[in-house]
C-alpha cells in the first residue's frame, strides 16, 4: 500500500467510487449503536453477528455490496463470508472513508 492509498487516492478508492456510482450498496456491519452514532447516508446497517441470516435478502438486491465498519476488520470478515455465499462484494474499509463518495 502506497502513500496515495493511505490518503484515499489509490486504485481501491477509485474502484469503490466507480462501483458506488454504478449502483453498489453500502452495507455497514457495525453494531446498531455504532451505526446510530454516525454512518454514510443511505447505507444499510446489518451487524456482522446477524449477517448470516440476511444472505437471501442481500442476494435478492442483485447489486455489488460495499462493506464497511469501524476499522475494516469486520467488513473483511463479512466480505469473505458473503463471497463464499456467491455474493459480489468488496471490503471498502472504514465507514468514514466512504462519507464523501
Amino acid at each position: 500500500m502506497g502513500l496515495l492509498d493511505l490518503l484515499g487516492f489509490g486504485k481501491k478508492r477509485i474502484m469503490i467510487k466507480e462501483l458506488y456510482d454504478n449502483g453498489a450498496i453500502i452495507v455497514d456491519v457495525r453494531s446498531q449503536g455504532e451505526f446510530q452514532m454516525g454512518h454514510v447516508e443511505g447505507s444499510l446497517n446489518i451487524p456482522l453477528d446477524i449477517l448470516e441470516g440476511k444472505v437471501d435478502e442481500l442476494k435478492n438486491k442483485n447489486k455489488v455490496l460495499l462493506l464497511c465498519c469501524a476499522s475494516g476488520m469486520r467488513s473483511g470478515s463479512a466480505a469473505r463470508f458473503l463471497k463464499a455465499q456467491g455474493i459480489e462484494c468488496m471490503n471498502a474499509g472504514t465507514w468514514s472513508s466512504l462519507r464523501n463518495l
